[in-house]
């Protein structure tokens, strides 16, 4: 078995240093699924086991935190109703980042404190990379939704990706693009965050790999919200696809601006696309044939996932997407690995999920040293207002 790496970079390790005594206040609200308690600190462990949810409940990424916050509870509910880990309860406490690094920062002090063993969340890479340093520190495992390949840089064996890296999201797309439709003409439009980058940049190097240079490439601010001076400098190259890579509202509004301009290229997304966010945003008339990569291209592909999608209805009156299932099979996860080890915690927790092998919605979870345990996803095609799997 190969042997985890335990090194930082050095600007992670001071401010590891920094935070180790920092006081744990921290803004964003917390609520709890049960009662409260801990292991006890002699013998055998008994009362619930306490995991932290930290997602955006508020702001624009609060739809995001709210599918996949009902995505673990369900998870964890089923498995509180089948007998718990080893007869004990686990209780979920609710963090409302924000969608801000910096209220992630001291979230991550805050679970620290209070005695969470591990953390499932956030949706944000850029709150996932500012919180990471200190769990890590703290020796809390976190299986996170993020998919920028920053979180791989941080060599954390304490983190875990509940679903594909973005270059798997884009290496599928723009190989789908080029080998698949013939399509050459491509463009670019990225926003300059931590998703947006990382996005940028898996894209653009599988299309150099194929030959393939695009006829523009237009990055901008992650809350720039008129995007036709870079629209019309696209337009003017007249590309057969437009790539978006951002959030799915500023994806939304960017596809909706683009329609209004005139611009008729396909486009093409990776996982934001496959949102109802991102569609509400666009308009349904306006997404029509949006190409997207996903490894969950809705609740009908499978038997799987049309049985979650009822578990989770009936739930909570509406259906899931992307999220709620990527968190579904992250919350399924941390709930193997807890009954591998006996509810064990710190790094013996982290090699249990490491050593998890769980057929979930997204495909077959295997993790290999850096934490990413899906390496695929499909082409799906939005045809009035769904996504229809390309065979």
């Amino acid at each position: 078995m190969s042997r985890f790496r335990t090194g930082y970079p050095a600007a992670a390790l001071a401010a590891l240093i920094c935070l180790a005594g920092a006081a744990c206040s921290a803004p964003g609200s917390s609520s709890s699924s049960a009662g409260s308690g801990s292991a006890a600190g002699g013998g055998t462990p008994s009362g619930p086991i306490k995991i932290a949810v930290v997602d955006a409940q508020s702001g624009s990424a609060s739809d995001l935190g709210q599918f996949e916050y009902r995505g673990v509870k369900l998870a964890v509910d089923q498995a509180n109703a089948a007998g718990g880990v080893d007869g004990r309860k686990i209780t979920l406490s609710l963090f409302d980042d924000q969608g801000d690094p910096t209220v992630g920062t001291e979230l991550a002090r805050k679970i620290a404190s209070q005695g969470d063993i591990a953390m499932l969340g956030t949706a944000e890479s850029a709150v996932t990379l500012a919180m990471a340093p200190i769990l890590a520190s703290e020796h809390i495992p976190n299986i996170t939704s993020g998919q920028s390949t920053k979180l791989l840089d941080l060599n954390s064996p304490y983190l875990f990706l509940n679903g594909p890296t973005g270059l798997t999201y884009d290496s599928t797309l723009a190989k789908y693009l080029v080998q698949a439709k013939g399509d050459k003409k491509i463009a670019m439009l990225t926003n300059s965050d931590s998703y947006g980058a990382g996005e940028h940049d898996a894209f653009l190097a599988s299309l150099k790999a194929m030959g393939i240079t695009p006829v523009a490439d237009k990055v901008v601010p992650q809350d720039q919200t008129n995007m036709t001076p870079a629209l019309n400098a696209i337009r003017g190259a007249n590309p057969q696809v437009l790539f978006i890579g951002a959030e799915e509202a500023q994806s939304g509004l960017t596809v909706k601006q683009a329609r209004a301009l005139g611009l008729n290229a396909v486009i093409a997304e990776g996982a934001p696309a496959g949102t109802p966010l991102y569609l509400s945003t666009a308009g349904t008339a306006n997404a029509e044939g949006t190409i997207v990569s996903s490894p969950y291209l809705g609740n009908d592909v499978s038997d799987a996932s049309k049985k979650f999608a009822a578990a989770y209805t009936e739930a909570y009156g509406s259906a899931p997407e992307l999220h709620g299932a990527k968190a579904y099979d992250g919350a399924q996860v941390m709930i193997s690995a807890l009954k591998a080890c006996h509810a064990c915690t710190g790094l013996a927790l982290a090699n249990a999920i490491r050593a998890v092998h769980y057929d979930g919605l997204l495909g077959s979870f295997s993790y290999n040293k850096r934490g990413v345990g899906i390496f695929a996803t499909s082409i799906g095609i939005i045809r009035n207002g769904k996504i229809e799997p390309v065979s």
